[in-house]
C-alpha cells in the first residue's frame, strides 16, 4: 500500500504528465494550450503579485508561464510582457488569463478596471 506522499506525488504526475487543454482565442486567430495545475514555484510569482495589488501584472504573468504552443513549448517569453501589458487589448487579457487559470483564480474584473 502506498503511503499519503507517493500518492501526492502521482497524482501531480499524472495532472502533469496529462493532455494539454486548450483555448482558441478568437481576437489573437490562434490556439492556446495548458496545463490543468502548475507547480508552486511557477505560482509564486502570480501569488504575490496578487497579494501585492498588481492584479494586471498577475494576469500577465500568468499569460507568460502557463501559455504553450501545442508542442508544449512556451508561446510567450519573458521579453513579450511590455506588449502584453501595453500593446493588448486588456479585456482579451482577462479572457486568456482565465482561460488557462482553469478557473482556478478568480479575477475581480472591477479591481483591474480600476488599474
Amino acid at each position: 500500500m502506498a503511503n499519503v506522499t507517493d500518492k501526492i506525488k502521482s497524482h501531480y504526475a499524472s495532472q502533469m504528465g496529462g493532455d494539454l487543454q486548450k483555448y482558441h482565442c478568437e481576437e489573437w486567430q490562434t490556439d492556446i494550450y495548458f496545463r490543468s495545475t502548475y507547480p508552486f514555484k511557477d505560482e509564486a510569482k502570480i501569488i504575490e503579485m496578487q497579494t501585492s495589488g498588481n492584479l494586471v501584472g498577475a494576469l500577465v504573468e500568468s499569460i507568460i508561464v502557463k501559455a504553450k504552443k501545442a508542442d508544449g513549448s512556451k508561446m510567450f517569453h519573458d521579453a513579450d510582457r511590455i506588449t502584453l501589458l501595453n500593446e493588448a487589448d486588456p479585456q482579451v487579457i482577462v479572457k486568456v488569463a482565465s482561460a488557462i487559470n482553469n478557473s482556478s483564480v478568480q479575477v475581480n474584473k472591477d479591481a483591474i478596471a480600476k488599474e
